[in-house]
């Protein structure tokens, strides 16, 4: 008798042998991919980097940072969340490569560093050339919002782990800030400005909850055209998440810039109080600006609590510069003439005993 931990083999016969196809990898796929997105690759290069794809890492001449008397490297790195569910139903590829970049380059500027290089990261269930090629082709188009590089990346196909038409997307970057120009919490002081810069939209935060209300529980079509949108529920959700790190860098050339903060998950006043030292407190006001219309859309429809929104959803709000409060002014002109919609929205002021950092106040205009 066998023990319960033996087992016995199949007879091979005369079966035919098993291949990475018959497992569901498609090599050829994979190769036709690289070669469809290799044209927006090219349109991210920087002069530093050296080679192009195929290669089994990227290459960038480190000799550019000689200019910098302590250089720093800044990296990070980030999804985007269950917003690539939304693309996958409306079989919408192309925008959230640029989600992807926003998500990790305006991590990077918040220090005030230059965005230099990215990689991608892109998971499949199967590879649809195609599909794979305008993903990277966002990416790619991201990259040059940003001013960095896409010097390389990897496509995985997982077929029995993720469906055929499943996929999700990462990426990391590396920027650059020279040392005695770093951006953060020590540099701010009492009286300081808190300006806010509009987001596009949802951008990539709390899909989770957004999926849940209008989706599952509402029932809403993803096609069906609302109103207060002017456009359909799925191009309002796959609004591209503006990416800032141009407009950042361009006001640190133009203010004396203390901090920024990028508003992800958590929310306005979470991630504003991570660049907030001990001993101070930032104040935003609320009545300073109207949230979009799919922040309310959102609320009303799950009957969502404000401090339960707010937590999660940025409200409208994508950036927070944190500026002298004689510099506002300066600040405001300077994003206005790059198009950024941008307003002050509140203050630093000395942290109370109760105070946590940040806090929201007021209502929201009308």
């Amino acid at each position: 008798m066998s023990s319960a931990s033996d087992q016995s083999l199949p007879a091979t016969g005369g079966a035919p042998g098993a291949s990475y196809a018959a497992a569901g990898v498609d090599i050829e796929a994979g190769d036709r991919a690289v070669e469809l997105m290799k044209e927006w690759v090219r349109k991210t290069q920087r002069p530093e980097v050296l080679g192009g794809l195929g290669g089994f890492a990227g290459l960038f001449d480190a000799s550019a940072l000689k200019r910098y008397e302590r250089p720093l490297l800044a990296s990070a790195t980030d999804g985007v969340g269950t917003k690539v569910d939304i693309a996958r139903r409306l079989g919408v590829y192309d925008t959230i490569g640029h989600d992807l970049v926003a998500m990790v380059m305006d991590d990077i500027v918040v220090c005030g560093a230059e965005p230099l290089f990215m990689t991608d990261y892109i998971c499949v269930g199967k590879v649809h050339p195609e599909r794979v090629a305008a993903i990277v082709k966002g990416i790619a188009e991201g990259c040059v919002l940003a001013g960095c590089a896409l010097v390389g990346g990897e496509t995985a196909e997982h077929p029995g782990l993720l469906g055929p038409d499943d996929f999700d997307v990462a990426g990391a970057g590396t920027g650059v800030v020279e040392a005695d120009r770093l951006l953060g919490a020590d540099r701010i002081r009492t009286g300081d400005a808190v300006v806010a810069m509009a987001a596009s939209g949802l951008h990539s935060n709390g899909y989770s909850l957004v999926r849940h209300v209008l989706l599952d529980q509402a029932g809403l079509a993803l096609e069906a055209h609302v109103e207060e949108f002017g456009r359909t529920l799925g191009e309002e959700l796959l609004e591209p998440t503006k990416i800032y790190s141009l407009d950042c860098l361009a006001l640190t050339r133009t203010t004396d810039v203390h901090a920024y903060s990028h508003v992800t998950g958590g929310g306005l006043a979470a991630n504003l109080a991570r660049v907030i030292p001990d001993g101070l407190h930032a104040v935003v006001d609320r009545s300073t600006w109207t949230p979009g219309p799919v922040f309310d859309l959102v609320g009303r429809t799950g009957r969502v609590e404000r401090l339960e929104l707010e937590k999660t959803l940025n409200m409208g709000v994508g950036m927070i510069a944190i500026v002298p409060g004689d510099s506002a002014d300066v600040a405001l002109a300077t994003l206005a003439d790059r198009g950024v919609e941008a307003w002050v929205a509140g203050e630093i002021t000395e942290r109370g005993d109760h105070a946590t950092g940040a806090e929201l106040v007021g209502d929201y205009a009308v």
